[in-house]
Parts: C-alpha cells; sequence; structure tokens
C-alpha cells in the first residue's frame, strides 16, 4: 500500500527521470549537428547520448505506464522542433555590434533540416516501438527478468531508430549513400553498447500502481 510519504518520492522520481529523458533528447539532436571519428568510422555525436534516451524511457513507462511514456516521445519531439526553430531564427538575427564573438552562431547552431527531420522522426518511431515491445514483455513477463524489458524493446528499436535516421539523411542529401551502411552500423553498435551498459537503471526505479492506475508491472 502505497503511503502519502510515498506519493511525492515517487513523482518526484518521475519528474527527475523524465526530465532527464527530454534533456538527453535535446543534447543528442545539438550533438548531432557534428560528424565525428570513431574507430576510423564516421558517426554522429549524438549517437554517444541518444542510446540513454530508450532506457529513460522505459523507466518512465515502469514508474507511470504506457500513456506517460507516449506522452513524453511526443513533448520531447516537439521541443527538439521548437529547438531548430529557435536557433533558426536566432541564426538570422544580426549579431549586436557589442558581442562580435556570437557572429558564428549560425555556422554551428543553424538547423540542418535534413538532420533534424531524420532525428526527430527516428526518434518518435523508434520510441513509440521501443514502448510497445516494453509492453508486449510485461503482458508475458510480468515483474521477472526486468532486465528483458530493456534488453528486447531496445533490441527492437535502436536498429529502427538507425534505419530510419540515416535513411532520411541520405534521402536529405545530409550523408553520402556511398557511407549509408557504414554509418548506420556504427550507429547501432554504439547505441547498442550504451543501451547494454543502461540496462541496470531498470532497478532503480519502481512502479506503484495506486498512483498510476494504468501503470505496468
Amino acid at each position: 500500500m502505497v503511503t502519502s510519504l510515498d506519493r511525492p518520492r515517487v513523482l518526484t522520481v518521475l519528474l527527475v527521470v523524465a526530465s532527464s529523458y527530454v534533456a538527453a533528447q535535446v543534447l543528442s539532436d545539438v550533438a548531432s549537428l557534428r560528424i565525428v571519428e570513431l574507430a576510423g568510422f564516421a558517426v554522429d555525436a549524438g549517437t554517444l547520448v541518444y542510446p540513454l534516451t530508450f532506457t529513460l524511457r522505459d523507466l518512465v513507462h515502469k514508474v507511470a505506464g504506457k500513456t506517460a511514456a507516449r506522452v513524453l516521445i511526443v513533448t520531447a519531439a516537439v521541443v527538439n522542433l521548437g529547438m531548430a526553430l529557435l536557433f533558426l531564427v536566432a541564426s538570422r538575427l544580426p549579431a549586436a555590434d557589442t558581442a562580435p564573438q556570437t557572429v558564428h552562431f549560425g555556422d554551428v547552431l543553424a538547423p540542418v533540416w535534413g538532420i533534424v527531420v531524420a532525428s526527430i522522426l527516428a526518434e518518435v518511431v523508434s520510441e513509440l516501438i521501443d514502448t510497445e515491445v516494453y509492453s508486449a514483455w510485461v503482458r508475458r513477463m510480468g515483474q521477472r527478468h526486468q532486465w528483458g524489458r530493456v534488453l528486447s524493446s531496445n533490441a527492437v528499436a535502436v536498429p529502427v531508430d538507425s534505419a530510419i535516421f540515416v535513411g532520411v539523411a541520405v534521402a536529405a542529401g545530409v550523408f553520402p549513400s556511398d557511407l549509408a551502411w557504414s554509418i548506420f552500423w556504427v550507429n547501432v553498435v554504439v547505441k547498442g553498447l550504451v543501451a547494454l551498459a543502461s540496462i541496470p537503471l531498470i532497478y532503480t526505479v519502481r512502479g506503484v500502481p495506486s498512483i498510476f492506475p494504468e501503470q505496468a508491472p
């Protein structure tokens, strides 16, 4: 039974995890503007942060249920789109004479719309798929093998995310087509490793059905 002392604690956990999810989404989208080299392969820098969002989404799902996870996914997409539009406006406005150091703001942060669209579309589709796979695991396994919730949902969502991101970016002319497979596999491998390392996080929170009635076990 949930006491009056449990409610603020659970809500605090939810607030921290949800905020971390949105922050990771935003940071990964900003970092994706830079293509870096890892072990001789090209990869967008957002790949270093973005995989954490899958497990953070799983934590929100565990605490507050599927509807909360879906709302969070859409909210993060809207925030990322708003960020891109803000950067566009800021990059088009003239730099003040008193702050000449900001004249190159647009060269760095002006949105590359091919990457923006590829990122947001990949995020929404893959995270919604993650939600469904997570739900299916919980329906079948209940409280058993919670690590499997993260492993199974990420195993499906990570390749989908990378395929959509690379496919849309190539179609938009952001990446050359001859590098598409290389970028795809590097994305999958790096995201998969980060996702594996994040599996223990699923045991750091617990769901409370009496606070969130539709919450999955």
